[in-house]
């Protein structure tokens, strides 16, 4: 038992600004999981995330000669706004540094509570280098998003909150991981007041530093990570929360952008409450820990830990939520471009609803079309390819390829044979005016670019597909361009999808 970590989360002083939130049951999820599903609503807390708890508990327990001081952290979003709240609220001086990528709404919220905000960068690393610039130059406090014993207390009254809510002490407790402070306070509490209960973090299989650390012995860095589930997008966890981690957490869950997509939809089914991706990740993990290990009957907690969520970027979570519940199937099937080839296929589909159908004329014996079908059941892909290869299509399964996903379902329909030596890549642009400038001036002249897709979905990155005709005598040289711009990237010459549908 952990009597530090207990005396903190026992004497924490959160409740001056944060409220006691709801244990709320969620009847659909519980019946089609076959569990007693409850969802811990952080997400209704001042700031709409349970990030206010950490951030005041640090600030209430500051020293005089630090209150003298301005505070000061990094973020790129939700911890900045419990920071600003809580310097409103103390009547301190807060500047926070966020990435020039941040959405335009979360800094608008922190300015609007009395915050300084400078803008540095395209990544919480980038924010986070220059704040402790800031932070020496100006002797200020600096207020760390994860890595603090008060912090992680704060976080910690959480798992307070639980325990005097199930009169029970055996059920499994479900906790989004970024940096680990709330999982790391949650778990520090709950497991020294009845070891029965199961504490299972999760984390997007594109931002696993938990997950990789614990395996490994020790922190890990990532060399990058995913941005969709910006929440929890951290490269390298805390120390006090990795000790932490290694003592008192029983798994980690990881999961897909679908997933989480289709769990936004779940909290919204139950509750009519819109999550952001991390105020879902916990949803996600439990239905995969369910699938995974067959449980029922039990008592299952999930915490929906905040909802700041962009509104643009509804849309894309929509397009998503139907393939992370397995309830559409994306497919590339080659059909003979002939009159009534279309028909045919409706009739081999059946009853199936055709949810998206993309095809242009070419002229050749066959056509190639991009057909989106639902499903009433994840098991229903495999029979609708065996159902279409009896009847002699050739279908390429493209559910689960994140470039026909993105990208290429919005561009079926064009081939470039001319376009000699292409080379097709994925790009994370940061959302910031002049990002596409940058990396067309990191090209040589002589590589033309003969395919570019772009789609803005709401977040602090853009996703671009560019096909770009290098020859063979300067790969060296253009790979060396693309390391030296920085930028996320990924190639997809191979990807089949491509070569059935652009190639």
């Amino acid at each position: 038992m952990n009597l530090e970590y207990l005396k903190r989360i026992l004497t924490s002083r959160v409740y001056d600004v944060a409220r006691e939130t709801p244990l709320q049951p969620a009847p659909l999820l519980s019946a089609r999981l076959g569990n007693t599903v409850l969802l811990k609503r952080e997400d209704l807390q001042p700031i709409f995330s349970f990030k206010l708890r950490g951030a005041y508990n640090r600030m209430a327990h500051m020293s005089d000669t630090e209150r003298e001081r301005a505070v000061i952290t990094a973020s790129a979003g939700n911890h900045a706004q419990g920071v600003a709240y809580a310097g409103q609220h103390l009547g301190l001086r807060t500047v926070i540094v966020m990435p020039a990528t941040t959405p335009e709404i979360k800094v608008n919220a922190c300015r609007a509570r009395g915050a300084e905000v400078v803008l540095h960068g395209d990544s919480y690393s980038d924010a986070e280098a220059h704040a402790y610039r800031l932070q020496a130059e100006n002797g200020m406090t600096f207020v760390h998003p994860y890595d603090d014993p008060l912090v992680i207390a704060g976080q910690g009254t959480i798992g307070l909150e639980i325990s005097q809510q199930i009169p029970t002490r055996s059920y499994k407790v479900f906790v989004p991981v970024g940096g680990g402070g709330l999982i790391a306070g949650i778990a520090v509490f709950l497991k020294s007041i009845s070891p029965e209960i199961e504490i299972i973090g999760v984390e997007p299989d594109d931002a696993d530093a938990m997950y990789q650390s614990l395996n490994a012995g020790e922190r890990i860095t990532l060399s990058q990570v995913g941005i969709f589930v910006d929440g929890v997008a951290v490269r390298r966890v805390g120390e006090h929360t990795f000790r932490l981690a290694q003592q008192y957490v029983d798994h980690i869950v990881r999961v897909s952008t679908d997933e989480v997509c289709a769990a936004i939809k779940d909290v919204f089914d139950d509750t009519r409450a819109i999550q952001e991706p991390a105020g879902a990740l916990a949803v996600a993990g439990m239905k995969r820990y369910v699938e995974q290990h067959g449980t029922r009957g039990e008592t299952l907690v999930a915490l929906t830990c905040g909802a700041n969520m962009n509104f643009s970027r509804l849309k894309h979570v929509a397009e998503r939520a139907e393939i992370g519940e397995h309830r559409e199937a994306l497919l590339a099937v080659t059909i003979p471009e002939q009159p009534g080839a279309f028909k045919r296929f409706c009739r081999i589909v059946g009853g199936r609803n055709i949810t998206e159908f993309n095809y242009r004329y070419a002229p050749r014996a066959e056509a190639h079309i991009f057909v989106g079908i639902q499903l009433e059941r994840a098991e229903q892909r495999a029979t609708l390819l065996t159902d279409l290869s009896s009847a002699g299509y050739e279908a390429l399964d493209l559910t689960n390829d994140e470039l026909a996903v993105v990208h290429l379902r919005h561009m079926v329909g064009g081939r470039a044979p001319e376009a000699e030596h292409e080379r097709l890549y994925s790009f994370e642009f940061p959302e910031r005016p002049g990002a596409l400038l940058q990396f067309l001036e990191s090209l040589d002249a002589a590589w033309n670019i003969s395919l570019f897709h772009y789609r803005n979905h709401g977040s602090a990155h853009g996703r671009v597909l560019a096909g770009i005709q290098v020859p063979p005598t300067d790969l060296e040289r253009f790979r060396a361009s693309l390391q030296r711009l920085g930028y996320r990237h990924t190639d997809q010459s191979e990807n089949p999808a491509y070569q059935v549908f652009l190639k």
